[in-house]
């Protein structure tokens, strides 16, 4: 069944502060039909003869198959440049790079580091520009996650996820924009010193009043975990051990996703969610480093819980394809998809 269609075209993907409840239901819809005919054998190549540049200031190999696979299926041509082709501010302005990246592509993937720079491409790019993940926002990682859980519950509003981990990250402030976009139950648990910013939870927490969107914010486990439908997750440590790792383990120690704390759900089906990368056991070098400095074989999740039936991990991964996918061809596939050719964001 074809998605019923919603005119998204030429507008970038910065925030989902800049999209509707209904806009964001269509890209998980799109995104749904996409695999669909993906998984049917079906060509979707909506964006036939499209240069699409990907962007890496920060390296990540998931995202990198992910948005190439995404271009692949859909037509585009993907152009990888990745943190030593990239020199934003240095040599060039991020305007006149934004420019010139106008000129010669359709469309722009951005995965780095700065929130400024995604939103200084598209003021000047012309083109679409996607944001992949800054430090700030991941809004393309909620769309395939709540592909994921509207797959596993079945719907999207009222459904009670529990966050537990660093609520200053860009996946805790993510889940509450975009879970009271939604109507979700959106409660993030953390130590205090890493709640989230107070700009954050007071946007969320207005959207919510009008989509029917519940918004907690506590230190306290079973508060938070009680009932939920699903428990999120994501890594405590970076691409490195960085200098004060330490200190961050020992804060969030407590809030590491065990099989007490699915217990403490009162749900024996709780769904368990991680964006990836995950330090659940001692088979990369990071997760070495880190039990060889601190003496923990786990960090944010345990392997129990990682390897459980209760993991739908690997779902979220692939949906990470089939969203990306949504993003552009809702821009830049289904309407207007000429350069300058679109009403702006």
């Amino acid at each position: 069944m074809e998605t019923a269609k919603l005119d998204m075209s030429g507008r970038s993907f910065l925030t989902l502060l800049n999209f509707s409840e209904e806009e964001i239901h269509y890209f998980v819809d799109l995104a749904k039909e996409l695999k669909e005919k993906k998984r049917a054998g079906e060509p979707h190549r909506y964006l036939e003869g499209q240069n699409i540049a990907l962007l890496f200031e920060k390296p990540s190999m998931p995202a990198r198959f992910a948005h190439t696979a995404a271009c692949a299926d859909a037509g585009a041509h993907p152009a990888y440049f990745g943190k030593s082709d990239l020199d934003f501010g240095k040599m060039e302005s991020v305007a006149d790079i934004a420019k010139v990246l106008g000129r010669m592509f359709d469309g722009i993937w951005f995965y780095g580091y700065k929130q400024k720079t995604v939103e200084e491409l598209a003021v000047h790019a012309g083109i679409p520009v996607w944001n992949g993940m800054t430090d700030k926002y991941y809004p393309s990682q909620m769309i395939a996650d709540f592909l994921t859980i509207q797959e596993n519950v079945g719907h999207l509003k009222g459904v009670r996820l529990a966050y537990a981990g660093n609520g200053r990250s860009n996946v805790a402030a993510s889940l509450l924009i975009g879970g009271a976009k939604v109507g979700m139950d959106i409660r993030i648990c953390s130590p205090e010193e890493l709640f989230p910013n107070p700009d954050t939870i007071h946007h969320a927490e207005e959207i919510s009043k009008s989509t029917s969107g519940k918004i907690i914010v506590t230190s306290k486990i079973e508060e938070a975990v009680d009932g939920a439908d699903a428990i999120y997750t994501d890594g405590w440590i970076a691409s490195d051990v960085e200098a004060h790792a330490g200190e961050k383990i020992h804060l969030l120690k407590p809030y590491q996703v065990n099989e007490r704390m699915l217990d403490l759900t009162g749900n024996k089906n709780v769904l368990f969610l991680h964006c990836l990368p995950s330090f659940h056991d001692l088979s990369t070098e990071i997760g070495r480093q880190v039990y060889e400095k601190y003496g923990i074989k786990e960090m944010e999740v345990t392997d129990d819980v990682f390897r459980s039936r209760n993991s739908i991990v690997f779902d979220q991964a692939e949906n990470r394809l089939h969203t990306m996918k949504a993003i552009m061809v809702a821009a830049n596939g289904m309407g207007l998809n000429r350069k300058n050719d679109f009403p702006g964001n």
